[in-house]
């Protein structure tokens, strides 16, 4: 079996996966805690959470995210980049909406994306390639071979 280098960002990422939603009134605490990695507003775990989890993710690794809930303001973080593993990617779902998540695999037509808010928890879900609106890397030297 041929293992993988991953970048320490998709480590933190993989070591959330599992984490969902609570139905009904409840909260999960660890969903909120994402959302106050963004702004340090605390939101409950029924407000859209994708990029409050990858900006908590690199916040965590220790890298300034772009600090905002919404999924498009990551096309305008970081440096410019292709599809690779690690890579943040961000999605059109209409209008203002979007999605952002991690590429954790990829094949001819679709990514395997490793993503918050995903079927409401932390997963890895495969998306097409059709819906991509950009791939980003955190910029620096630091990064540049990671």
């Amino acid at each position: 079996m041929a293992f993988r280098k991953i970048p320490p960002w998709l480590e933190i990422a993989q070591n959330e996966l599992g984490e969902e939603e609570v139905p009904g009134p409840g909260n999960n605490l660890r969903i909120v805690e994402y959302h106050k990695a963004t702004g340090g507003e605390a939101s409950p775990d029924s407000v859209p959470w994708c990029s409050s989890f990858v900006n908590w993710v690199f916040k965590e690794a220790g890298i300034l995210g772009p600090d905002s809930k919404s999924a498009k303001r990551w096309l305008h973080w970081g440096k410019q980049t292709g599809p690779k593993v690690g890579a943040v990617v961000i999605f059109d779902r209409g209008g203002w909406k979007g999605h952002v998540g991690f590429v954790w695999d990829m094949d001819c037509d679709s990514l395997f994306v490793l993503g918050g808010n995903q079927g409401d928890a932390v997963s890895i879900q495969r998306y097409r390639t059709d819906r991509v609106l950009g791939y980003r890397w955190p910029a620096g030297e630091k990064w540049k071979n990671v």
